[in-house]
């Protein structure tokens, strides 16, 4: 008996780049555009940031395993 069967390739087509809305210099494209910036210049090297919003005090922490934590 034999069996007869279709081979299936995927292909991911080349995604187009995106526009960027925002840079790390805190330049902005459009008074909407969502400001970004890395976590390794926000800690510039710690691992622990402190937070002040409104009166309380948040810390942001980096783990062993390179995960960011916020607590209050």
């Amino acid at each position: 008996m034999s069996t007869t069967g279709t081979l299936l390739t995927l292909t991911r087509l080349p995604q187009p780049p995106r526009p960027s809305l925002a840079s790390d210099d805190g330049g902005s494209a459009s008074t909407s555009a969502i400001r970004r910036i890395s976590s390794q210049r926000l800690l510039a090297g710690e691992r622990e940031l402190v937070i002040q919003h409104m009166g309380s005090e948040y810390h942001l922490r980096l783990t062993r395993n390179g995960k960011l934590i916020l607590t209050k």
